[in-house]
């Protein structure tokens, strides 16, 4: 089931890469409060993975604020891979002179899933990772990759949605035609407990809600679909909606109506966590030290 859902991810994302960084508002601003936790950290990454990098939202944040570091980014989809490269590029001429001139590394790209890491242990100091882990189909093992990467005492950083997001579009859809048509995503309690048991200390785990409001239910949806989040759930229905349950659908969804605006809640989770010591085996146990000390028996 993971690998049909995977594929149904990789295509949805696949489709939406043209349109994602236009439509993607909240991403963005995400991405801008994900890069304000880094003002208390104190790291100097030489080498960052950015996971899940989209069309590369992500990158003019770490470039500011580590120029020098050379910058990774992965995704699932090829399509996004080439949305980004075309970000990273400088527009002018003059921008590419600049970039030589201050000689900042070039952003290399791999298409790659989170959950089976293309990438060497202890190869990476930073992970940044904004709203890409919640598609991990095994967030368990998508964690256990980031740490494996992760060099010694290197940190994870990442945002991700909770279970509340889109509320109200599901509650529209609850009880339409009893399938599953909005992604459920992991609460951050559960999240926490999975970094620790991926190996890394000291999780930090925080929430906001955010609510974009939108003018009418086609507009919520076409956006969901511009950004390759209208995913496939398990369970989900296989054919399309009739006319009937669509005109339902909007009746249901117009009861949050607000001021004259349609919401929708997203749930934003943010987490950090460090790698550690990597004191684990491959398989999770632990490597403890013992310092014995050698007493000379002296005769009495």
């Amino acid at each position: 089931m993971n690998m049909t859902v995977k594929r149904a991810i990789r295509r949805s994302f696949e489709r939406a890469a043209a349109t994602y960084a236009a439509a993607a508002s909240l991403q963005k601003e995400v991405a801008r409060r994900l890069d304000e936790h880094l003002d208390e950290m104190k790291i100097q990454p030489a080498r960052i993975l950015d996971a899940g990098c989209g069309p590369g939202i992500g990158f003019d944040h770490l470039r500011a604020r580590y120029p020098q570091a050379e910058l990774i980014g992965l995704d699932l989809a090829l399509a996004m891979l080439q949305q980004a490269r075309g970000h990273a590029v400088p527009p002018s001429l003059f921008g590419r002179l600049a970039k030589l001139w201050q000689s900042v590394p070039e952003v290399r790209y791999v298409c790659g899933d989170i959950e089976a890491l293309p990438l060497a242990k202890d190869s990476v100091d930073l992970v940044w990772s904004n709203l890409a882990l919640q598609w991990a189909t095994d967030l368990p093992a998508a964690l256990r990759q980031l740490q494996r990467v992760l060099r010694p005492e290197g940190l994870l950083l990442f945002s991700s949605f909770g279970p509340d997001t889109l509320k109200e579009l599901r509650q529209a859809f609850a009880g339409l035609d009893g399938y599953g048509h909005v992604n459920r995503f992991i609460d951050m309690h559960d999240v926490g407990d999975m970094l620790v048991h991926a190996g890394f200390a000291q999780p930090v785990m925080e929430m906001e809600l955010i609510t974009v409001t939108y003018p009418d239910l086609k507009s919520v949806l076409r956006e969901l679909k511009e950004i390759g989040a209208h995913t496939v759930v398990e369970g989900g229905r296989g054919g399309l909606m009739g006319r009937r349950e669509w005109q339902q659908l909007s009746e249901n969804y117009e009861r949050c109506r607000s001021e004259g605006r349609l919401p929708a809640t997203f749930e934003v989770i943010y987490g950090h966590a460090w790698a550690g010591r990597k004191d684990r085996l491959e398989d999770g146990r632990q490597v403890i030290e013992f310092q014995i000390q050698q007493r000379k028996a002296g005769l009495r």
